[in-house]
């Protein structure tokens, strides 16, 4: 299937690991020219193993998205390459560390940090890119969100709070910028194995008596048996299929949604 993605210019936040760069791999793949934007200082790095491979145009950039002024610079230092943002995956986000469940376990500065990086970051891309968009009447914005962000996950409430935060503005996003001929949509994943779902393991093993505690692949397995109906993890590539169909001119009247790739963990009736 052509997705017509040739030529396209696409910014990846948290492009650096994880879903982030399946994504770009996949993009380019599709013969678009990639930029990874990641507070990594691996990232330029990575972008030039990643063009290597994939004989395609990769660059990266360093940038801390909580800092606005820095995010803008990011973006006319992209456009300076790049000459045009046609599409935005942003992927850059953290959990609170802590098993939250219940959420007493936690305190309510363990909250900040989390939407800090996953709300406002997320604010200050939007308001960086979304002109850019506007100004050729052209775009598509696809933010990666969680199934936490829909069923109120107790194992790290501030990130599931965040990530339903995260899909609230991506719908009031779409809504606005629809009259310019731009897209939004946000994808779910459900259980991916990442650092992030690890950590989760990890501050949920700690708390636990020594004869209660599991391996990671135990602690995991039990969760797939249990709550996803295909019985089988999800993979970063997986996520990033999703998302560069959303991108591309199959998708052209898919706007406004909230797509999950979760094995059925979640199910709407």
């Amino acid at each position: 299937m052509d997705l017509n993605l040739s030529g396209a210019s696409v910014v990846i936040t948290g492009g650096a690991s994880g879903i982030g760069l399946a994504t770009a791999r996949t993009f380019a793949a599709e013969g678009a020219q990639t930029v990874l934007w990641d507070q990594s200082d691996q990232v330029t790095k990575i972008a030039s193993q990643l063009s290597e491979e994939t004989g395609q145009s990769v660059s990266g950039f360093q940038v801390d998205l909580t800092d606005f002024s820095a995010v803008q610079k990011t973006t006319e230092r992209t456009l300076a390459l790049v000459s045009r943002i046609t599409h935005l995956v942003h992927a850059a986000a953290i959990g609170s560390g802590k098993f939250g469940f219940p959420f007493t376990n936690l305190t309510p500065a363990d909250w900040p940090r989390v939407f800090e990086v996953n709300m406002q970051g997320m604010v200050h891309v939007a308001h960086a890119v979304a002109p850019v968009m506007q100004d050729a009447r052209q775009g598509c914005l696809t933010f990666i969100s969680s199934i936490a962000g829909q069923i109120g996950s107790q194992t790290d409430p501030p990130y599931s709070a965040s990530k339903a935060a995260n899909i609230n503005f991506a719908q009031c996003m779409a809504k606005d910028l629809a009259p310019h001929g731009i897209r939004v949509n946000s994808v779910c994943p459900g259980m991916v194995q990442t650092p992030l779902n690890q950590s989760v393991w990890q501050s949920w093993n700690d708390r636990q008596a020594p004869e209660n505690q599991k391996s990671y692949a135990d602690w995991a397995g039990e969760k797939i048996r249990q709550l996803v109906p295909l019985q089988r993890w999800q993979t970063p590539e997986d996520i990033a299929d999703m998302i560069v169909f959303l991108s591309s001119d199959r998708a052209a009247q898919v706007t406004g949604q909230t797509i999950n790739v979760d094995g059925g963990f979640v199910m709407h009736w």
